[in-house]
């Protein structure tokens, strides 16, 4: 059986992303005001979240493995909440649900890993996991919270959502990760093929 990536490797870099110092709620329904398509995958952007350039993701160091990133507009103490999707070709066909169970195991070695909440969710009808929980991959950065799932694109590539947010977080920012990560789609928006 493949397994994914060092889930290390990827994150620590990622990690970058949340730590950039700011410069300067309830909870509710989650409202998607932006549809993100790259021609691969997609995801449900809420108000107040921003694309991260390809650029900026370079000038940063991420990997290319990261096709997509997404940031808070503004920051929650001092460091602006991030989603990241990550793709990954797999060496033999594998399924969602396998897919994701190994990215759960591959994230619970991490320094610090600590479960919060896994349940079962559904990406374009495939089986996944919603998996939260904390670590603290590189010594020199704070702990923090990722809510993940993961899944095999019908092209057989492996892709996983991350959203990176400290320790306490809103409901409502709560809520807007809950809704990005889940929005994991490879199926293009309707609205961007007519």
């Amino acid at each position: 059986m493949n397994t994914p990536t060092p889930i290390l490797s990827r994150l620590l870099p990622l990690a970058f992303l949340l730590l950039l110092a700011a410069c300067g709620g309830g909870g509710g329904k989650t409202v998607c005001t932006q549809q993100f398509w790259n021609g691969q995958v997609g995801i449900c952007l809420p108000d107040g979240w921003a694309v991260v350039e390809r650029e900026r993701l370079d000038q940063q160091g991420i990997p290319q493995d990261v096709v997509a990133a997404f940031q808070a507009e503004k920051p929650v103490s001092g460091q602006y909440p991030t989603v990241v999707i990550t793709e990954e070709p797999l060496a033999q066909p594998m399924e969602t649900p396998v897919y994701s169970r190994a990215n759960v195991r591959a994230v619970s070695v991490l320094p610090g890993y600590e479960l919060i909440d896994t349940r079962p969710i559904r990406i374009d009808e495939q089986e996944s996991n919603l998996h939260t929980y904390t670590a603290q991959p590189a010594a020199d950065q704070p702990k923090t919270r990722f809510t993940q799932a993961s899944a095999v694109s019908p092209s057989g590539a492996g892709y996983t959502v991350t959203a990176f947010a400290p320790l306490s977080v809103t409901a409502t920012l709560e809520n807007q990760e809950l809704a990005m990560v889940q929005s994991l789609t490879f199926v293009e928006p309707e609205s961007q093929t007519e």
